[in-house]
């Protein structure tokens, strides 16, 4: 039976073919929407830079820099920049780049005008400090005045309308999917077998509400401009939207 117990879930998951298949709905028309509503919404200079903070296989990356920015994508996950990294061609060589890394440890200094930071891609560690860690290494990635876009699930609704158990089948793989509250973490937990073999993976998130946010984003010198809950980017509501996206300047300058 394979599973996933070693340190961290995502590091498993996330390297892991299956997880690209149960989320293969994730597709590019849904990441081309979204970008195209940002950059509508954020209106930046033709010669500004973007990092895409835990950027997947890159398909947000790629489109974005299709549109003419300088684009970084960072991961956690070897196989997913490997995967981003065959995306870079003679043409976008100089304006196109992905490297693993952790979001904790991002290591560049006033380097972006824009940071993104889409499809729930936080709340995965158990110690808070950690979180504080993330959004410090943000502020200190981007240029003075810069813009950081943390697009996380409204846990408000998401809790509100959990199911608790489901099937998908998807590539002929029976995926049986549970959810439930732990400890403040949404946590799904993913059976299946294929090939002979069991296997389970879970996903572990922190039901981080906004004021959670707020709290993390101001102790790095963040304000909060905007709020929007859907990737047609309409604004926010607590009891309607499904998704808390965030919209942060930089403060001091």
């Amino acid at each position: 039976m394979e599973t996933n117990k070693s340190c961290d879930w995502f590091e498993n998951w996330f390297d892991s073919p299956y997880y690209h298949i149960l989320y293969k709905h994730r597709n590019h028309k849904e990441a081309e929407l979204m970008i195209d509503n940002l950059v509508t919404y954020l209106a930046p200079a033709q010669d500004a830079s973007f990092l895409d903070l835990a950027c997947g296989k890159g398909r947000h990356s790629v489109y974005l820099n299709k549109k003419g920015f300088d684009v970084t994508g960072i991961d956690l996950s070897p196989e997913n920049i490997a995967c981003a990294s065959s995306l870079i061609t003679s043409t976008n060589r100089n304006t196109l780049r992905f490297f693993v890394k952790d979001m904790r440890k991002i290591g560049l200094q006033s380097q972006f005008d824009f940071i993104l930071n889409l499809f729930t891609s936080f709340g995965y560690f158990e110690d808070e400090g950690d979180d504080y860690d993330t959004i410090e290494a943000v502020s200190k990635a981007l240029k003075p005045g810069g813009t950081f876009i943390l697009d996380f699930m409204n846990v408000q609704k998401i809790i509100a309308n959990l199911v608790v158990h489901e099937v998908k089948i998807i590539d002929d793989i029976e995926f049986e999917i549970t959810k439930s509250i732990e400890n403040q973490f949404i946590v799904k937990r993913i059976h299946f077998f294929d090939k002979g073999k069991e296997y389970h993976f879970q996903e572990r998130v922190k039901a981080l509400t906004l004021k959670d946010f707020e709290k993390y984003l101001s102790a790095s010198g963040f304000k909060i401009v905007d709020l929007r809950g859907n990737y047609n980017l309409e604004k926010f509501e607590p009891e309607r939207s499904w998704r808390l996206i965030i919209i942060a300047k930089k403060e001091g300058y």
